[in-house]
Order: structure tokens, then sequence, then C-alpha cells
């Protein structure tokens, strides 16, 4: 048997602490030695104890979360979850620590959880057994982009023509940055890209303007009802499955309260079986890093229907369960390197039949 993963807990919540030290204690697989009301403690602690992973708060007194991870990253690279509140302001600093390095992220449990304790602790203690097992990179701080560089939005003449193929991705653990990746290195012409990301409602919205600000493609929240059109990329929202129509020969996004499907609310099985149904081999789908296994066999039922399939490979994910699953089940035709895949997807989509991509402003976006 092996050794139990060693937890430390970082939060200034007395509170808190003893709340997720009894989720943790729960869990055979890890054991919490121990906890820091502060990142001035926890920084001993870490020399002391030699953690496998750490949990901690985002908002802390003294110093905040973020910053104690930049330097942690820095210094001493180590699986993080964060612990975040479920706030505007704890959506954007979880999301900047995804960016330094953190592994993944819970939110921070509310007192009244009394009845989804269970749920709620099987997610933070499946998050820490993923984050154990997770590849870590060293926090190195980006440089400054210059005003005039930011990512501008093209006029497209065919944005609103019609709609002949879809991109479809998927990512839990990991993904925020794997997405990011991939949008930044997409052209404006691209038909419409469809996201699900595992993440709660109150995140989206927040990650939907962070890839916006970041893409030459018009990226944003998906609603009810919201045509879909090219050059245009559309995020589920965190408490709702993300599907597509067709009516009167437009596409349109369709949200749907459903139960979680494979644990997840957005899943990506549902998005992926949705865009199979209205598109038939139409698709090209990507699967990024992620715990877990939502989105194989969706992916799976998509090759098996002629639409182009594509996983994140095993040495640049963070977490190898959902793009693993989906080469274990061979429904990937590609196992590619993230830095290859948003040139795959482009390659890809110029070669589908009846494709109206171009590459005008392939060449103008990448200067060739």
């Amino acid at each position: 048997m092996s050794e139990p993963i060693k937890v430390l807990i970082v939060d200034d919540s007395a509170t808190v602490r003893r709340l997720l030290t009894a989720l943790i204690e729960r869990d055979g697989r890890m054991r919490v030695v121990g906890v820091a009301p502060d990142p001035y403690v926890a920084r001993e602690e870490i020399k002391r104890l030699n953690p496998d992973v750490l949990t901690l708060d985002v908002e802390m007194p003294r110093m905040d979360g973020l910053t104690f991870l930049k330097n942690l990253m820095r210094l001493r690279p180590m699986p993080v979850v964060m612990v975040s509140s479920l706030t505007d302001r704890g959506a954007e600093v979880t999301l900047s620590a995804l960016e330094v390095g953190a592994v993944d992220f819970v939110c921070k449990p509310r007192h009244d959880l009394v009845n989804t304790l269970g749920s709620y602790g099987l997610d933070l203690t499946d998050k820490i057994a993923a984050a154990a097992k997770a590849r870590v990179r060293p926090y190195v701080p980006a440089k400054k982009i210059s005003a005039g560089a930011q990512a501008v939005k093209p006029v497209l003449l065919n944005k609103t023509s019609l709609v002949r193929q879809v991109v479809a991705i998927g990512a839990s653990t990991g993904g925020t940055e794997a997405i990011k990746d991939v949008l930044m290195n997409l052209p404006p012409d691209m038909p419409p890209v469809l996201i699900t990301q595992h993440m709660p409602a109150s995140f989206s919205g927040a990650f939907a303007r962070r890839m916006d600000s970041v893409s030459v493609l018009s990226v944003q929240e998906a609603s009810d009802g919201l045509e879909v059109c090219n050059g245009h990329v559309y995020i589920a929202p965190g408490d709702r499955h993300m599907l597509l129509s067709r009516a009167n020969g437009r596409l349109r996004i369709v949200l749907d309260d459903g139960a979680p499907v494979n644990r997840h609310k957005p899943s990506v099985d549902v998005m992926f079986d949705s865009v199979m149904e209205t598109m038939g081999a139409d698709v090209t789908a990507v699967l990024l890093t992620g715990m877990g296994d939502d989105g194989a066999r969706g992916m799976k039922r998509l090759r098996e229907a002629g639409a182009a399939t594509i996983a994140q490979d095993q040495k640049s994910s963070v977490v190898w369960g959902m793009p693993g699953s989906a080469v274990r089940l061979e429904a990937a035709q590609l196992v590619l390197p993230l830095n290859t895949i948003a040139a795959k997807v482009i390659g890809l989509v110029a070669k589908a039949p009846g494709s109206s991509f171009t590459g005008t402003a392939l060449k103008r976006h990448y200067g060739s």
C-alpha cells in the first residue's frame, strides 16, 4: 500500500481549517500533516513537514494567497489546490492563481453545507489526489504586453455566413491555461468554437472575459438561444450543460439544467453528443488536460461518426485523466502535445469538405 498523501492546510479561518481537516482525514488516501493560519507560518511548516500537496486560501491577512503562491512556485514548486470564495474577486484571483501554477481549486466550504458535505468532501479529496500526481511547473513571471500588442478583434465578413463545421473543446484540471494556449493561436476566421471547462457558475463569466482579452476570436459565456457564428467562441456556463441545435438553417446554443453527467455540470460528454447529433462528422473535437473521464465516450461516438478527434498527450497534460481515457477507448485519432494542437485544428478545419475557411485571416494573423 502506498504512503498517504501528506496535506498542509493554509487558511486564516480556524473553522475552515477544522472542516477541511475533517473532510480530508475521512479519505484513506491522504492525511493532514499540519495547518497554518497564514503564509508566514506556512513557509516554515513546508520546510518542516515537506507536504505533498498544499491547500491555500485565496484571501488572507498579512500576505494574500496569490502573492505567496508566486513566491512558492518560483522557489519551491509543489502541487497547490486553491480554496476560493464564490465572488467575482475570488474568481479573478483564482484564475490568476491557475496562471501562476496552482493545479486546481475548490470553493470555500459554507457553514450551511450540512447536507452536501459528502459531495464537497469527495470533490476536495479527488482534487488533492489528482494534484499529488500532477505535473507542476515553476512560475516564470510573464513579460508585460504593451497596449499596442493586445489582441485586436478584426471585422470578419463571413461571421454570419452559413456555419458548416464547429470545433468542440473539453477540459478540466489544468484546462484554463491549456484552453488559453489553444485560443491564442487560432486565427479570427475560425468556425465556431464551443468549450466546456469544468468550473463553478461564478467563474465561467470571468474565464470567458480573460480568454476574450487574449484571443483575436470573440469569446463569450454562452447564453440560451444565442446564435452561433463563425469567428466566435462560446464557453459553457458553470451550472448548465451546453448543447447545440439547428433551426431554420441557423445554429443556436441550448442551455440545459439537467442532472450532472459524470459528476459534472456542464459535461463534455453532453456537449460532444449534442454537436454530433447536430453536425454529424463536421466537427473537430479536442480533449485537453483534466481529471476523470468526462468526454471520452462522447469523443468515441464522434470518431465513429467520422469527426476528427484530438487528445492532448500525457507529457504536456497537468492531469492525463480525460484525454488518457479517450486514448484508452481509441477515441482519439491524434494524440498531440499542447503546443501543436492549435495548428492541427487549423489544418483539419481547412481540409474539411465544404470548408469556408480561406486562410486569408490566418496569414494576416501570423504575418505570413
